[in-house]
């Protein structure tokens, strides 16, 4: 017996949490798939302090498709609830994970403060947590119990990201994780899965299709010379993971071949610069043209690029004058030194906001992207006067096309469950896959359960 639980993204992006319960009895084993932060709006971060609907203590296994937040940030919840078992994930995944939970831990903290609430974890408990971690390769098969057979295939998404395959039981359930949006310099491609009885995937942009992905660098540039024929500064809010390294490799190709004039550009993220020294730890798992580039090149180092580690030195960003070019997290200006720097620039005519990643609903980088002309940063109402751009192309997720031609290629599986997406994405990928795919789907609802 096989029961699928939908605990987190089902009807929404954030919040990846999946139970899979093999067997019966004293026999039965449960494993987590993902166990993710819900996030984009206060109802959203309250999802976070509600009791787990399962027991942690009787969790044998956590397997973690990737590091973002939305997939492991109630990892060390979970610990402080009593799991004990082993946390599986490749090893940049885990490498990772452990940075980005430190690193949330205090805006967590803070934020608990603010609403009078205890704090959802401890840095003890991230400790504890990845006193679990086990790292385990692409297509190195793992055994979780008896006749349980665990494999890890390359999602393509950020480094080290992975879709899960699971055989139980005379049946096989793949989890797709975040699906990337190849081809990407820094990548491998997405790998495809021949056979699967049951799916579970992504659909962030199931309604959607990106721009040609060969001419975002056409488009950056464009959106750079422009900002600097202006005068002004490029804002660009940033994921400290594969966005901010794809981003670097991209304008690592603009400077060196003198494609952009040379102005002063600040990676202004503590976060992005030591995820990039883990970048620079993992070149096997980087795709084909970057091991190639890397060989020979600092791929992530040129000149006028400068690196704000420190408070005082992100101050002295503003008695610079532009043009520039700024990338600070977080992606979705919801927190972070982006916040400081757009506080200051969105008002400016002559400035751009370059948006490269996905924005949820009720963020604060969505509503800006969606034409409000003024918001509210730090306590303060701020005009939006900027140019606002978006680059489509720079998501690390698949789009309509490209899930639908991930899942077309797995022989006949009896269905497929469409979950991280918002409403409209996830139905508008469900009655694809029924009605020109000809598959089973379902959009499930949080708390539904299946029978395999």
């Amino acid at each position: 017996m096989m029961k699928l639980y939908f605990y987190g993204a089902a009807r929404s992006v954030t919040g990846a949490n999946y139970l899979l319960e093999i067997g019966s009895g004293k026999k039965k084993t449960k494993i987590l798939i993902d166990c993710g932060l819900s996030q984009g709006s206060r109802m959203a971060e309250k999802e976070n302090y509600k009791n787990f609907p399962y027991d942690p203590k009787e969790i044998q296994a956590l397997l973690v498709t990737h590091a973002h937040i939305d997939h492991t940030g109630r990892i060390p919840k979970l610990y402080r609830d009593g799991f004990r078992g082993k946390i599986y994930g490749t090893p940049p995944t885990l490498d990772f994970a452990k940075l980005l939970l430190l690193d949330s831990e205090h805006i967590i903290r803070e934020e608990a403060e603010k609403q009078k609430l205890e704090p959802l974890y401890a840095v003890e408990d991230i400790e504890g947590a990845s006193g679990l971690f086990e790292g385990v390769g692409y297509h190195k098969k793992i055994e979780i119990n008896p006749g349980i057979i665990v494999e890890f295939f390359d999602a393509g998404h950020i480094l080290g990201s992975s879709i899960i395959r699971i055989n139980a039981e005379g049946k096989t359930i793949v989890f797709s994780g975040d699906l990337g949006n190849p081809p990407t310099p820094l990548l491998a491609p997405t790998e495809f899965i021949d056979r699967a009885d049951y799916v579970v995937i992504e659909s962030a942009y199931g309604d959607r299709l990106h721009e040609d992905r060969k001419r975002r660098r056409e488009i950056l540039e464009e959106a750079i010379e422009y900002t600097i024929g202006k005068g002004g500064t490029i804002m660009v809010p940033a994921f400290a993971m594969e966005r901010t390294q794809e981003l670097l490799y991209e304008l690592n190709n603009l400077v060196e071949n003198k494609l952009i004039p040379a102005i002063p550009i600040f990676l202004d993220s503590p976060l992005a610069i030591n995820a990039t020294a883990i970048y620079k730890k993992y070149p096997e798992y980087y795709g084909k043209e970057a091991k190639h580039l890397s060989a020979s090149d600092e791929i992530f180092d040129f000149p006028n690029l400068k690196f704000t580690l420190l408070t005082e030195d992100s101050k002295k960003i503003n008695n610079i004058p532009a043009p520039k070019i700024i990338i600070a997290g977080s992606g979705m200006s919801t927190a972070g030194r982006i916040l400081h720097h757009e506080r200051r620039y969105l008002p400016d005519p002559n400035s751009t906001l370059l948006i490269i990643g996905y924005q949820t609903s009720d963020s604060l980088g969505r509503r800006i992207l969606d034409g409000e002309k003024e918001v509210r940063i730090l306590g303060e109402s701020v005009s939006v006067r900027c140019r606002v751009k978006a680059i489509g192309g720079y998501s690390a997720h698949a789009d309509q096309a490209g899930l639908k031609n991930w899942i077309s290629r797995i022989k006949q599986p009896k269905k497929v469950f469409v979950v991280q997406g918002e409403e409209a994405a996830e139905l508008a990928l469900q009655k694809i896959i029924k009605e020109e795919l000809a598959i089973g789907a379902e959009a499930p609802k949080m708390g539904d359960q299946y029978s395999l």
